[in-house]
């Protein structure tokens, strides 16, 4: 489906509201002057406040699962505002999908 593509800068959350953060190696495809984030990219969540039973549980990073068909950075496919992903907790337990908040208007991808 296509979508605007994620940069650095893009407002990505946890389900539970924590912001992540991508770590980008990407430094030669720019959009709104930051790079573009891609399935090779981390992309780290800090500030997860989500609790099981009491106990600390929270979201540390995203594993995208449906990055863009067509749209390739460095040989890697691009994350895209509509891309599918899951959050997981350190234990790699899946804690439901994050959600891309705000990303860049002008370029989209497919």
């Amino acid at each position: 489906m296509p979508g605007p593509l994620v940069h650095v800068g893009a407002t990505i959350l946890c389900s539970h509201a924590g912001p992540a953060t991508v770590v980008s190696t990407n430094a030669r495809v720019l959009v709104s002057g930051q790079p573009v984030a891609t399935i090779a990219d981390q992309t780290l969540v800090a500030g997860c406040a989500f609790n099981i039973r009491g106990a600390p549980h929270p979201c540390v990073r995203v594993q995208w699962l449906t990055p863009a068909l067509r749209v390739l950075v460095n040989g890697q496919p691009a994350i895209l505002q509509t891309s599918t992903g899951l959050c997981l907790a350190a234990d790699q337990a899946p804690q439901g999908p994050p959600v891309v908040a705000a990303a860049q208007p002008r370029v989209v991808g497919t």
